[in-house]
């Protein structure tokens, strides 16, 4: 029985079911979810494209940032290296190779990879077989090891925790819910919002008809990670596509083969996402007592972090290549692709400089 058919009989047995439900169950139901079973990631077989797998200048970069905010950190050791969601293991790769600049960062580095799916598992202990740091595999955040600051990457992973969306009607605010239609298949539908429902800061005052996404596994997220820097100290990186100011808007997407396919047409078969919704992700953060830098598009952060000049140094390097470097450098930073839709932020325990952000508004 497929994923679409257990979830019809649920609903036909329990009622319709939350988006967030549906997403969850779409990625990581243990037979048929897609991050449980068949993730793919790459530019000709895979479904989505990541930074990373775009250049090696991303990783790169974010393994510089990595070695300054732990200067700027006092050079503690040992210090834990997480990477959540560390997708084919590319990143980190690039990363590490780049830390090799500084014997001492690598030293102090105990690595761990927070991955629940067995696939990307599998990938990345085949990518970083000959890595300069052996990394230790756990399935959640709170697995690592406390005691010991933190410096955490998290390239697109909060686009893939679930958010609930609610729809401003001429009667007040309903829930968008997954049900089914008169043939039993797959169809959303609205449902009254849950009583005592009150819409975000910024967002009570939206059109009719306007769609407000709720996410309450973003926040969990940057509070527990909030937690960690606050207690042993550190910072943590995210980078993501999403939004830098409360706004309106339905997000839910599914990928097959790089192109859009309706959300409820294959469930388990399609990479699913929503926008990451940064300023409640560092509302979360700053409620745990951990501070936030500004929000800044992903061209603005990798500007600061110098990658016109290693584009630049690439190209002296490889003349051959140097037509493939300018459009891998445009792909992660010209408006029109990953550069303003993608953002980067940090959470960092009181009183640090993060690299990167210091030039911000």
């Amino acid at each position: 029985m497929s994923l679409a058919e257990r979830l019809a009989r649920q609903i036909a047995a329990e009622g319709p079911i939350t988006v967030a439900q549906y997403m969850t169950a779409c990625l990581h139901d243990p037979r048929d979810g897609y991050y449980a079973t068949r993730p793919r990631l790459g530019a000709e077989d895979g479904d989505f494209l990541t930074a990373p797998l775009v250049s090696q200048m991303f990783g790169e970069l974010v393994g510089l940032w990595a070695v300054e905010t732990w200067r700027r950190m006092g050079r503690p050791a040992p210090f834990r290296l997480v990477e959540l969601g560390p997708g084919d293991g590319t990143l980190m790769a690039d990363a590490l190779r780049a830390a090799l600049l500084e014997p001492a960062f690598l030293a102090a580095a105990e690595l761990w990879l927070v991955e629940p799916s067995p696939p990307l598992t599998a990938a990345q202990q085949d990518r970083l077989a000959a890595a300069p740091l052996k990394p230790r595999w756990t399935a959640r955040l709170g697995e690592v090891p406390g005691g010991a600051p933190m410096i955490l990457i998290a390239n697109e992973v909060l686009d893939c925790l679930a958010a609930r969306q609610f729809v401003r009607t001429a009667d007040g605010w309903a829930e968008r819910r997954v049900g089914l239609d008169d043939e039993g298949r797959l169809a959303f539908g609205l449902a009254p919002a849950p009583r005592g429902f009150v819409p975000p800061p910024g967002l009570d005052a939206v059109a009719e008809g306007s769609v407000v996404e709720v996410s309450t596994a973003q926040e969990a997220m940057a509070e527990d990670v909030a937690l960690r820097v606050v207690e042993d100290g550190g910072c943590a990186l995210f980078i993501d596509y999403g939004r830098d100011r409360p706004e309106p808007g339905d997000t839910l997407q599914a990928l097959v083969a790089h192109r859009k396919v309706p959300p409820l047409e294959a469930p388990g078969e399609a990479d699913i996402t929503m926008h990451a919704d940064f300023p409640a992700v560092a509302a979360a953060a700053r409620s745990q007592g951990a501070q936030t830098t500004p929000i800044l598009p992903q061209a603005v952060f990798l500007a600061a972090l110098g990658i016109e000049a290693r584009a630049e140094a690439l190209a002296r390097a490889r003349p051959d290549r140097a037509d493939t470097l300018a459009r891998q450098f445009d792909r992660l930073t010209a408006p029109t692709a990953m550069g303003t839709l993608f953002k980067a932020m940090a959470i960092h325990a009181p009183g640090l400089a993060v690299p990167g952000f210091e030039a911000a508004p």
